[in-house]
């Protein structure tokens, strides 16, 4: 059974909630044009001035994921 791991960008400030939802389409975007599974992509509101945005997806794919899109940190979903 493959592990699914959460792929994490934080964005802080006044403008963070909004930014984390823009940073979503760009998400689903490349996953649809490199065909990659994933499971979810949301953003998740932390504070008034911390959003994050994140995807989650199969641990063989993370690197994919990983080397283009540079996320700022990962867990295990």
């Amino acid at each position: 059974m493959n592990r699914k791991l959460k792929l994490i960008w934080d964005f802080r400030g006044p403008s963070a909630e909004k930014t984390a939802e823009h940073h979503c389409i760009h998400l689903k975007e490349f996953a649809v044009i490199e065909k990659l599974h994933y499971y979810e992509i949301n953003f998740s509101k932390i504070s008034e001035m911390h959003t994050i945005a994140y995807i989650i997806v199969d641990e063989i794919d993370m690197k994919t994921y990983r080397d283009a899109l540079k996320p700022h940190r990962g867990q295990l979903a």
